[in-house]
């Protein structure tokens, strides 16, 4: 990381994506990763934001962990498991801009059709959760865009705000530390991508401090209108970067 002016602004979009996470239980990589891209070269942000993952994991955890939903954070970690060789093998070679407009596509409209039909589609078994983690593994290997499916798991159950961020986090503190770890491997793990990620530590504390705040003023009933509003933002930029 070069100038200070540069650092700063890394910083600035380190703490609103580990608000954003904090609030809601995922987000940080699509506020995260965007922004950062405008600022650094890739190769600094990602291995930036695979060391945010685990680290903003963690302690939701610890704080949320009674409303963990064991049996479906372990049926999604397996089935991503089994679904990332599928990713790695068979989708490397396919049209990426084919695949993440129809990816997007998908999201946009679901999330549409949950907005306006809200509760008309409930998954009432865990054992649901093995097509999705699958379907993570698949995307998460192919185009590190795991959180989609699962997001979409944990709405479709219509769990509590504490349960949907809870179980989240069960599933993305291990595949967020494995990430983190293979790009390390890769090589991803430089000076300038450490000190960066020392230095945003206290505001990382601080976001996830205020996000518990801002949490607490979310009504239940609107939690999953709002998970489904920031699931659009999602497919509308995944649409964006297919066009191109």
């Amino acid at each position: 990381m070069t100038g200070e002016i540069p650092l700063l602004i890394v910083l600035l979009i380190l703490f609103i994506a580990a608000l954003v996470r904090s609030t809601f239980g995922f987000g940080d990589a699509i506020v995260g990763m965007p922004l950062l891209a405008l600022i650094v070269p890739m190769k600094i942000a990602t291995p930036l934001m695979g060391f945010m993952g685990p680290t903003l994991a963690l302690p939701l955890l610890v704080r949320e962990w009674r409303h963990l939903h064991p049996r479906s954070a372990i049926r999604l970690i397996l089935a991503t498991l089994a679904g990332i060789p599928v990713g790695l093998f068979y989708l490397r070679d396919a049209n990426e801009r084919v695949v993440t407009a129809v990816l997007a596509a998908v999201i946009i409209l679901f999330s549409l059709y949950s907005l306006f039909r809200p509760g008309l589609l409930r998954l009432r078994s865990d054992r649901a959760a093995l097509p999705f983690g699958f379907a993570a593994g698949i995307l998460g290997a192919a185009y590190n865009a795991n959180g989609p499916p699962v997001v979409f798991y944990g709405a479709l159950r219509g769990w509590k705000p504490e349960r949907f961020r809870a179980t989240l986090q069960g599933y993305f503190l291990p595949t967020g530390a494995a990430v983190a770890v293979s790009q390390g491997i890769a090589g991803f793990w430089t000076k300038p991508v450490f000190w960066t990620y020392v230095y945003s530590l206290p505001l990382v504390v601080l976001a996830i401090f205020i996000g518990s705040k801002f949490r607490r003023k979310i009504p239940e009933q609107k939690f999953n209108r709002v998970i489904y509003g920031l699931l659009l933002v999602v497919g509308a930029g995944l649409l964006i970067k297919a066009i191109g």
